[in-house]
């Protein structure tokens, strides 16, 4: 089998990494020279790690980041000196997502929730965590489009089971009529198996209003959901779902 033939057959294989490289890692076997063992633990290596970046950029397309360049390196902590960075950074772990504890962003429009929840969820992908991150107007546009073309179940049980499922800007535009049984139900099916991230402007304790549904308002205050108004105001809060929540906060606003 000639080096042609090699090449067409890594790619039958779909080892397309090595048969990409397979003709530099030959000129260094020559040149070096390599032992047998050492020039195939090179190829496997080469496309292991291949593998690996395509599956992190997946996870990041299908995750549907509004700000895709956005990452902690682009944002400016100095910006507001009462944040907890530790606590920030503790989230970009992914550890609270093995605990399957939840995060509330709360604070005015510009202090950066939304960056800095792109920016862990781009970090828990980078952990190996599937993420999905929605803006509340287009999840709960995407639940009533899903409705409609009857994959209302399929897509509901994706939002149940996902890792994390961020959702941004809740408050900065009117919900529909149903806005609180939808997203009620998505945090019910969640709480205690995996975390969710919520960003809003609203204090928690306008929730209810904002939702337009008193008696799901009532509910979600009476499980300890993440919709429950036990959070300070522009504030960031790691919480457990059996535990209390968190008095270790990062200022948001």
């Amino acid at each position: 089998m000639n080096l042609i033939e090699l090449n067409r057959a890594l790619r039958q294989l779909r080892l397309g990494a090595m048969a990409a490289v397979l003709e530099t890692r030959l000129q260094q076997a020559q040149a070096e020279p390599m032992a047998p063992i050492d020039f195939l633990s090179c190829l496997v290596s080469d496309e292991l790690t291949r593998r690996g970046d395509r599956l992190l950029e997946r996870r990041r397309k299908q995750a549907q980041f509004r700000d895709p360049q956005v990452s902690f390196d682009n944002f400016d902590f100095d910006f507001n000196k009462k944040m907890n960075r530790s606590l920030v950074f503790d989230l970009a772990t992914a550890a609270f997502i093995a605990r399957h504890d939840d995060a509330l962003f709360l604070g005015p429009p510009g202090t950066g929730k939304s960056h800095l929840a792109q920016a862990i969820g781009k970090a828990v992908i980078d952990q190996g965590y599937r993420v999905i991150y929605r803006e509340a107007h287009i999840l709960l546009e995407e639940i009533a489009e899903a409705a409609l073309d009857g994959n209302r179940k399929e897509y509901m049980e994706l939002l149940a089971t996902v890792p994390l499922l961020i959702i941004d800007d809740l408050g900065m535009r009117k919900l529909g009529p149903t806005a609180a049984e939808e997203l009620l139900e998505i945090v019910m099916r969640r709480y205690g198996r995996a975390s969710t991230l919520v960003t809003s402007n609203r204090p928690v304790e306008d929730w209810g209003k904002l939702l337009g549904d008193s008696a799901a308002y009532s509910v979600s205050k009476a499980r300890k959901t993440p919709l429950s108004p036990e959070y300070d105001c522009d504030r960031l809060n790691a919480v457990s779902p059996v535990r209390q929540p968190s008095r270790k906060a990062a200022r948001c606003g």
